[in-house]
């Protein structure tokens, strides 16, 4: 029915409509006032558009280069690119994975590492760390820093492997 849509659209409007704004004056503002500004990314340069693992890609480009863009900066303003990956890898989805495990250690890395979705609760795919990946993403983000997060999922391992080439 829309008139019953139409009603419940503007009560979106008197809800949101004063939260929503142009962040263009406020990016602007903090940047003349010499603040500082993060941006976040979300997904990794596997899953960019252009340079990820075609089909496997979200319809965007999460690379660093396009955050200002998407920030309402001028590209000049990023001056530190700091990327933050886990002390293994995940996946959620179908697309190569080159370093995923399918036996118990994957499963072990599941489970102590909560790798499970958010919102579906479904598990997602583990693997060793891929140093390939993080380099080809460390260049093409043009990384300054890196933080890695979940090492102490690592502790409950006699061993752990790294990925430092393809065959």
């Amino acid at each position: 029915n829309g008139e019953e849509l139409f009603a419940l659209c503007q009560s979106y409007v008197e809800q949101l409509g004063p939260r929503i704004v142009d962040t263009v004056p406020l990016t602007r503002y903090a940047l003349e006032q010499g603040q500082s500004i993060l941006l976040e990314g979300q997904l990794g340069v596997m899953r960019d558009l252009d340079w990820g693992i075609y089909p496997f890609v979200t319809s965007s480009n999460p690379t660093a280069s396009y955050a200002a863009s998407g920030a309402g900066l001028p590209a000049r303003t990023i001056d530190r690119v700091i990327g933050v990956v886990k002390a293994y890898s995940t996946a959620v989805g179908d697309g190569p994975f080159p370093v995923e495990l399918h036996d118990a250690e994957g499963a072990r890395l599941r489970e102590v590492g909560g790798e499970f979705g958010a919102t579906t609760g479904r598990p997602r795919r583990c693997g060793w760390f891929d140093g390939v990946a993080i380099r080809y993403a460390a260049w093409l983000n043009g990384m300054t820093g890196l933080a890695i997060t979940k090492l102490d999922v690592l502790d409950q391992f006699e061993s752990i492997k790294v990925c430092i080439g393809y065959r």
